[in-house]
């Protein structure tokens, strides 16, 4: 029986911000780059504790990412943050070409993803991220979901060699992992056994889901949560086995529904099982705008409510 408490809630950022500055305290060849943004993005943790380790390259994403590169070059292992919007839209031709391309060892931490930004508004608000990562060669993707997740994600960051892609969100939120939580690489998490529909989620909104679950069993809808926090390498194997059961999946995203998570459970199941239907929830082809998260969750169909009202009117 999952049971989350939706009243205690704790920072993906600080997580992040935390787990570097334990990581810098072990391993002297990690070092952090920030674009002005420490603050935001919790690396200034990691700037009090290691000054001659920390890099502050200004407003200029571009360089931050050929600076981790470079350094990467020399042997260090380097944790380059910025908003997500940002290290994917502006420094997206210096990952591919300077960091993927030679599969160089760079970790990429893209904060505030989504439109839970909120008031800071469409320009802020990292929307294709998801999806401009994940289909350039040799980058993987993870997107955490909770504090504990986003800790051993960081932590397998530091360790795997080669470019990777964190996703954090500005939202606190709640714990759904405990420290018996291990995270893996290749394989999706099943939250919560169901018979009747998939809900496969990542990041920040999986709270919401787990929400909507507790709404559609007063209904005698019995979900199946999964929960994807490694969007590149997929886990086709764990999605297939629960739409098998259930004959119908709903993704949930805080990103848009074009080639994020909803594209790679449907380039699964069109590819590995006979047709299913599968419904993609999330930002519909539109940039976002300002308002308090809530607020836009809410406006865009991603709160527990929205999300248990749409999979209702799908079940009839």
């Amino acid at each position: 029986m999952l049971t989350v408490n939706y009243e205690s809630k704790k920072s993906i950022r600080q997580a992040f911000g935390e787990e570097l500055l334990a990581l810098g305290g072990r391993n002297s060849k990690i070092v952090a780059l920030d674009a002005d943004l420490s603050g935001s993005t919790q690396t200034l943790l990691f700037a009090k504790s290691f000054p001659d380790r920390f890099f502050d390259v200004g407003i200029a994403e571009q360089n931050l990412m050929t600076t981790a590169l470079g350094l990467s070059l020399e042997g260090f292992i380097p944790f380059a943050a910025t908003f997500a919007v940002f290290a994917t839209g502006r420094a997206y031709d210096q990952i591919r070409n300077s960091i993927c391309y030679q599969k160089s060892n760079v970790k990429i931490i893209g904060a505030h993803g989504g439109i839970t930004v909120g008031e800071d508004g469409a320009s802020h608000q990292a929307l294709e991220d998801i999806s401009l990562m994940r289909t350039i060669p040799n980058m993987t993707v993870i997107v955490p979901s909770d504090y504990e997740q986003t800790r051993q994600a960081v932590r397998f960051a530091a360790d795997y060699n080669g470019p990777v892609y964190i996703r954090l969100s500005r939202m606190n939120v709640p714990s759904l992992y405990d420290n018996n939580y291990m995270f893996s690489l290749n394989k999706a998490i099943v939250l919560k056994e169901g018979t009747d529909v998939t809900l496969v989620a990542t990041g920040d909104i999986l709270s919401e889901v787990t929400k909507a679950a507790e709404i559609l069993e007063n209904h005698n809808i019995s979900a199946e949560i999964i929960n994807v926090p490694v969007i590149k390498p997929f886990d086709c194997g764990t999605i297939i086995e629960s739409i098998s059961k259930t004959n119908f999946a709903v993704t949930i995203e805080n990103h848009s529904i074009i080639g994020g998570l909803g594209a790679a459970v449907c380039e699964c199941v069109s590819s590995l099982m006979e047709p299913k239907r599968v419904v993609r929830i999330g930002v519909n082809d539109t940039f976002g705008q300002s308002g308090t998260p809530n607020e836009l969750l809410k406006f865009y169909g991603l709160d527990s409510e929205s999300i248990a009202k749409k999979v209702i009117e799908l079940k009839k």
